[in-house]
């Protein structure tokens, strides 16, 4: 059986960095408040002008030159956003245009925060099966669904995009070796945009607020996220055959650092393999994951043989884990 290896890495993150302080005064915070809740610095924000597309070729073309693989020979691009260029058409087939995929199909995906997983084990199943790279990109420019007055929303979240291409390998014990993913619907309500769906267009919005992010409850949240991440990644961990003791490099979501911690210690692996980026770059969804992996591997690069845990929850409720091995 073809296994799956990752050749390839990309990471963008805009250039305007906000800092904690800017936010604090606008919402009357105390300084050093979100750093104490959060373990976030700084974040970055899109440009004016600046597209979801845009970062998204950014991170792509990253990981592509870093691969050194013929763009002719990608089948497929699945890009995980909630925040894409337009509602219609689809950006996938955009960004495979920019990025020269003359042969690939391409689709996005809107599994929020989990968007990335949900898309590495879909690529990872069709390099399998038809022995062809797919390249997985994660970008999100949430600065434009923040509620400015929405203090959940306002301190967390971010833009930039990550990526990574995958390939087939001779080396079968490569790729996922297990993965969970999971849906809480019970929960469905936690984390919206109310206006611009089927249940409320935007011919019946008045108030723009309607189509900005509402965390509802930020306690049941980051209850229901710490759950949905830990029970996944042990799942994940079972169905590979392997335990805490074996992960080399853990990639949670970076939605909070206490959170991260938090299932860090539960699953009982060693903080020094929690792998971050929060401080620096906030919460970008989807990206944080694929950005993380990227942005740390130049400091702490990946071995052939090493075991990956990715473990994210979102807005649905929606999560999973995955176990790859490199």
């Amino acid at each position: 059986m073809t296994g799956v290896a990752i050749i390839g890495q990309g990471h963008y993150a805009p250039a305007r960095i906000v800092p904690n302080s800017e936010i604090e005064v606008r919402l009357g915070l105390e300084a050093g408040w979100i750093k104490r809740r959060t373990g976030i610095d700084a974040r970055r924000y899109a440009a004016d002008g600046e597209a979801l597309s845009d970062i998204a070729v950014k991170a792509g073309e990253m990981a592509l030159a870093r691969s050194g693989f013929k763009r002719d020979d990608v089948g497929l691009l699945l890009l995980a956003t909630s925040t894409p260029d337009h509602l219609l058409p689809p950006t996938a087939p955009l960004v495979a245009h920019r990025l020269g995929l003359q042969n690939t199909g391409g689709i996005d995906m809107a599994g929020a925060c989990a968007g990335f997983l949900y898309a590495l084990t879909l690529a990872d199943s069709f390099v399998r099966t038809h022995d062809m790279p797919v390249l997985v990109i994660a970008a999100n420019i949430l600065s434009r669904r923040i509620n400015e007055s929405d203090r959940a929303s306002s301190v967390l979240f971010a833009d930039a995009a990550g990526a990574v291409l995958l390939a087939p390998t001779a080396r079968d014990d490569a790729g996922i070796l297990g993965a969970h993913l999971a849906a809480r619907g019970q929960s469905y309500d936690l984390i919206t945009i109310p206006g611009g769906g089927s249940r409320r267009p935007f011919s019946q919005i008045r108030d723009p607020h309607e189509v900005l992010m509402v965390m509802n409850d930020g306690k049941a949240v980051y209850a229901g996220a710490v759950g949905i991440m830990t029970e996944s990644a042990e799942k994940a961990l079972a169905k590979a055959g392997v335990g805490a003791a074996d992960v080399d490099h853990f990639i949670p979501h970076q939605a909070n650092a206490r959170m991260m911690s938090t299932i860090a210690h539960q699953l009982d692996i060693p903080a020094e393999r929690l792998r971050s980026t929060i401080a620096d770059f906030g919460n970008s969804s989807a990206a944080t994951i694929p950005f993380t992996l990227s942005a740390t591997a130049e400091e702490g690069p990946y071995k052939p043989g090493d075991i990956v845990l990715m473990a994210a929850a979102g807005a649905g409720l929606i999560g999973g884990a995955a176990v790859f091995r490199w």
